[in-house]
């Protein structure tokens, strides 16, 4: 966990939602009543967002005591009690929604991820996840995908150089390309593996002339020129194959002997887990 980026996050977020202060509470509860809540589970899946909760109560109240009965990871189903938090009943209710949001979305990141996984037992090909973030929130969307048995791919535009078709167009072609990228790393001494799309088995051959990439991304091919393409590779370089891709043909992909799948859906169009914050009475 990178401390730092979380409590800025943590700190921004509650400023957001906050503001000058969460009026409902101050109106209606007294000031130092104690109490506590549970993290109900609503639906089944896989727990994420546990380890951030605790940071998230940490910064709204230090004083306030988190009991876990289920980590980050834990296969979950209705009517399970993640954790117990016990406290200031104002300073709860302020975290409340900060941790709720935050732990659905990394719940439902995290049982996507680990639906395809279980899907791929067995093959050798392993599932990443893209740049198809929320702003914002690609930390804890990634963390969560690891979470979940996944991989992440980049962090962001700064971790790798990924020459996809536009980057191809504009620096007049493959070659090109990477002979470009190449340069760019020689003259500026940064230590960046390089990543090439290619678009079908022509674009291939020439990626394959050229060297000098440490990954092939295969984009949109069918699944007899991807497994054409990976006995093309013979093991030369990491093979990823994307586009079309989705939890009813991934098998299918990851059997013509890819070393990735990335899928974007992972992080773009996931469905969050049920999860809800109870008062507990004392």
């Amino acid at each position: 966990m990178d401390k730092q980026l979380i409590h800025q996050f943590i700190v921004n977020a509650l400023s957001e939602d906050v503001g000058d202060g969460d009026h409902t509470s101050l109106a209606t509860i007294e000031a130092g009543t104690q109490g506590k809540a549970k993290l109900l589970v609503k639906d089944t899946g896989i727990l994420a967002g546990v380890e951030l909760a605790k940071e998230i109560f940490e910064v709204v109240d230090p004083n306030l005591q988190l009991e876990v009965f289920l980590n980050d990871g834990a296969e979950v189903k209705p009517k399970d009690i993640a954790f117990i938090v016990s406290g200031d009943a104002q300073n709860i209710l302020k975290a409340e929604r900060l941790v709720l949001n935050c732990m659905q979305r990394m719940s439902g990141i995290a049982t996507k991820t680990n639906e395809i996984v279980d899907l791929l037992q067995g093959t050798n090909t392993k599932v990443l996840d893209t740049r198809k973030t929320t702003p914002g929130l690609r930390y804890l969307e990634k963390w969560a995908v690891r979470i979940g048995g996944g991989v992440n791919h980049r962090i962001g535009l700064y971790d790798m150089i990924l020459i996809k078709d536009n980057h191809v167009d504009y620096s007049g072609g493959i070659r090109q390309a990477i002979e470009n990228a190449n340069h760019y790393l020689e003259q500026t001494g940064k230590k960046l593996a390089i990543e090439i799309e290619v678009r079908n088995l022509d674009e291939l051959e020439q990626v394959l002339q050229t060297g000098k990439v440490n990954r092939i991304l295969l984009d949109n091919f069918d699944f007899d020129s991807l497994r054409q393409a990976v006995s093309m590779i013979e093991g030369r370089y990491i093979t990823e194959a994307s586009g079309g891709i989705t939890i009813d043909n991934i098998r299918d992909y990851a059997d013509c002997g890819v070393d990735y799948v990335s899928v974007g859906a992972l992080t773009h169009s996931v469905k969050s887990l049920d999860l809800s914050l109870k008062a507990v009475k004392l």
